[in-house]
């Protein structure tokens, strides 16, 4: 069996507009220190980390007490809304949750997210038999990995999930099919 621990990013500064380099909160930072505490009896043997600034500091304090190298993958990172920045995500995010081909010019809809993570964890399993692995990801990103194990995992449960930050969820499978989907809730 593989484990694979999905860690929902900790909290960001969303007054830096930018992404890419968008960093975390003072709170988002302490609550890092969580992160470390849950995956640090899970014998993880890698770790993987979407690109963005806020997915790879979540999980580096983990990574260094570890001993172990973040390994970045471009496609686990959060999906691209846009050219612009928008002021109404959840008027934006119910419409791609209820038609997961739309997407703003420029971005990329949840169905483009989903292909991408789903054939990145594809690998990930292919290469990583009986281990038990972290990545760090982003709340959209992960919500439609589940979705794709889950089609119950819908717009009202993403609304559910969508200000928990850090999030984990362990996906056990054997081989590349799922047996189980656990989430993990921090305080």
């Amino acid at each position: 069996m593989t484990k694979v621990y999905f860690v929902r990013h900790c909290k960001p500064d969303f007054s830096i507009k930018d992404d890419l380099m968008r960093p975390l909160t003072k709170d988002g930072q302490k609550d890092c220190k969580k992160v470390t505490e849950f995956l640090s009896d899970k014998n993880i043997s890698k770790i993987f980390s979407s690109p963005y600034k806020r997915a790879i500091d979540t999980i580096k304090d983990f990574a260094e007490s570890a001993n172990l190298k973040i390994n970045v993958i471009d496609d686990f990172k959060e999906r691209k809304i846009g050219n612009a920045w928008i002021e109404d995500f959840d008027k934006f995010a119910k419409e791609q949750w209820h038609n997961f081909n739309y997407k703003l010019p420029g971005g990329e809809s949840l169905n483009d997210v989903q292909r991408r993570n789903i054939k990145a964890l594809m690998n990930i399993l292919e290469e990583n038999v009986n281990h038990n692995i972290a990545i760090s990801s982003h709340g959209t990103a992960l919500s439609t990995i589940i979705n794709y194990f889950n089609k119950k995992f819908d717009y009202a449960e993403f609304e559910k999930i969508k200000d928990l930050m850090p999030f984990i969820v362990c996906f056990t499978f054997d081989g590349q099919d799922i047996l189980n989907i656990e989430k993990f809730i921090f305080d």
